[in-house]
């Protein structure tokens, strides 16, 4: 089958005179869906397909960081873990929000932005991500991903290659371009019987659950997964998992870390990042 030309091309455009983040796919699996009793949160399709709606952008270094409650820049405290600080994890703009710097400028297609979010399914106890929608088709600025952390003096460790950013595009104006409405259900006959019949046989399996004899977890319907529905309709364009290409490396990095250079602190100052020495 011939592959599908692009409809958008992505370009992450390195910033001079910086190591860079590793930029991946992100993967369908979470290491807390296989931990679910026989693994059953990976028999939903839908979770698995929206853990693969974009790339991964990995953190760089193991660290704690700890916020003391107050909106100061200073209230952050970035503890390096196995004696390398990180390099793009940072204090920016205060209460309590860790940003790190995105190593790239990135380049979208025309009538293209970017979305900045957290991983999707995905959680940290004391910290949110936040989201940002950036027009990458003009804009000549890099981003930062920022997260929220929610619980003063907690300490909230961050694992090297852990994702802290997840990039999603959306091509501009797609959203207000669709019309929306409100219908009863009963004036479409073929979409109240098939649901219907769902709503019975989920009711059926429910109260075989109950059954104390019947083996816990191990039956399921499976109609979605398999693209049928319960009145035996199949979808003709049923997708089971994504695959999104990975970034192709096109040019080598200029970027040469300088020798044995092992940081002991938080990483460079905040001038140094963004106007390094040439």
């Amino acid at each position: 089958m011939p592959e599908t030309p692009p409809s958008c091309t992505i370009t992450a455009y390195r910033l001079p005179n910086r190591p860079t983040l590793k930029l991946i796919p992100a993967p369908a699996d979470r290491v807390w869906m296989d931990l679910t009793q026989a693994g059953w949160a990976n028999r939903c399709l839908p979770l698995r397909m929206a853990n693969q709606g974009g790339w991964w952008i990995l953190n760089d270094a193991d660290f704690e960081v700890t916020w003391d409650g107050k909106p100061a820049v200073s209230g952050l405290e970035i503890k390096p873990l196995k004696g390398v600080a990180p390099y793009f994890a940072m204090s920016m703009f205060g209460h309590g929000i860790l940003t790190w710097e995105i190593p790239w400028l990135f380049r979208t297609s025309p009538g293209y932005n970017l979305l900045a979010r957290g991983p999707a399914n995905e959680f940290k106890d004391g910290v949110q991500a936040m989201d940002g929608l950036v027009e990458t088709d003009w804009s000549e600025a890099s981003f930062t991903m920022n997260w929220k952390i929610t619980r003063p003096l907690k300490k909230i460790r961050f694992s090297k290659d852990e994702p802290i950013c997840m990039i999603v595009p959306q091509r501009r104006g797609e959203l207000e371009a669709i019309a929306t409405e409100i219908r009863n259900m009963e004036s479409a006959p073929e979409i109240s019987q098939g649901f219907n019949a769902w709503r019975a046989s989920r009711l059926q399996l429910v109260e075989r659950k109950k059954d104390p004899r019947a083996a816990p977890l191990r039956e399921w319907e499976g109609h979605y997964m398999r693209g049928t529905t319960v009145t035996n309709k199949h979808a003709p364009e049923h997708q089971i998992k994504r695959d999104l290409r990975p970034f192709a490396e096109r040019e080598p990095p200029l970027y040469q870390a300088p020798p044995a250079e092992v940081p002991k602190t938080p990483g460079p100052s905040l001038l140094r990042r963004f106007f390094p020495k040439k």
